[in-house]
């Protein structure tokens, strides 16, 4: 149920969906997903669907995954990436296969130990954790060549904006539950630009620590 046949099948879907970047579908066919959802669920943790993580949270199905890393690529891969969200850690072991660093905050303390245990097991020395506030960002570590939020703001943080290097971009979920369209910001030198990529349902983005 977890074995190299399931998650090629699955990797045929992504390309089918449209994920052409062949590192990124590298990274999706070599991270394990079934050890980031309960044991219980494991069986289906190479289905194309969301699961539940536990403290009304998910782990987001692997072609938004996909999708949003894509976003994040395009242009060229970016060195230094805020997530903002680290929940079970999956979106975070994708990123930490393509690019240098990674910077990643979780409001949930449980979250953000099983993560951390997670990322232990797999050997990615190239993550770094904190508990705190998504909304506020990281300031101490940008400017960020990429931003990805993980879980939908009504509005993109001014916060995480000023936190993007420019010609950097920032990928999130945005709108309430129900209305959410997935958006990439690009910063320029003049300011930044918007587009809408597709329609997406998430959790929303909470602020404060737990």
């Amino acid at each position: 149920m977890t074995s190299q046949r399931t998650r090629e099948r699955l990797l045929k879907r992504l390309e089918e969906q449209g994920i052409t970047h062949p590192a990124l579908l590298q990274a999706m066919g070599s991270t394990p997903r079934h050890i980031f959802v309960d044991e219980a669920l494991a069986s289906r943790a190479y289905e194309d669907t969301a699961l539940p993580i536990g403290h009304g949270q998910t782990i987001s199905q692997p072609y938004i995954v996909a999708r949003m890393t894509q976003a994040l690529l395009e242009g060229g891969t970016p060195h230094k990436v805020l997530e903002i969200g680290t929940g079970c850690g999956y979106q975070t072991a994708i990123l930490a296969r393509l690019v240098n660093e990674v910077y990643s905050i979780e409001r949930i303390a449980a979250l953000l130990a099983g993560a951390r245990q997670r990322f232990s097991e797999l050997k990615l020395r190239n993550v770094h954790l904190k508990h705190g506030d998504g909304y506020a960002g990281w300031p101490q570590h940008a400017a960020y060549d990429a931003i990805l939020v993980s879980a939908a703001p009504l509005e993109i943080p001014r916060s995480l904006l000023e936190q993007l290097a420019e010609g950097g971009h920032l990928v999130a979920p945005v709108g309430p539950p129900g209305a959410q369209d997935l958006v990439r910001v690009t910063r320029t030198r003049d300011g930044y630009t918007r587009e809408k990529l597709d329609r997406v349902s998430f959790v929303p983005l909470l602020g404060g620590a737990a």
